[in-house]
């Protein structure tokens, strides 16, 4: 692996409706990360986040089969078997007590992980 591929920044983020808040939306849009977290059906429009607030707009428009098709929502599901594939071949949980040991075992767990599936 490239040191350029390991260090690569995060540039969008898929979340279900448990992220749809404007704390969330606020965190990812400081640190330059654009958010498609599906709205829930409660979601209101007078919300502090811009991010959110358009999200929220596009998706009551739209509706959520052509919101998902035009964020590219249903990528969400790859993410999904991957944690899911993760945490069977691992656990849910870490050995370590430390944060720097909790770090070190997920890398390797990770490294494992990659090898595993590029076999």
């Amino acid at each position: 692996m490239r040191k350029a591929e390991r260090h690569r920044k995060v540039s969008k983020v898929y979340g279900d409706g448990a992220y749809d808040s404007s704390k969330v939306y606020q965190m990812l849009e400081q640190k330059g990360i654009e958010a498609v977290i599906k709205p829930r059906r409660n979601s209101r429009l007078d919300t502090p986040s811009e991010p959110r607030r358009k999200a929220v707009a596009q998706h009551k428009r739209l509706g959520y089969r052509r919101w998902a098709k035009l964020n590219g929502y249903g990528k969400r599901w790859s993410m999904e078997t991957t944690y899911s594939t993760f945490k069977r071949t691992f656990g849910e949980f870490c050995m370590a007590k430390t944060m720097k040991n909790i770090t070190r075992e997920l890398a390797a767990k990770a490294y494992l992980y990659n090898m595993l599936i590029n076999l």
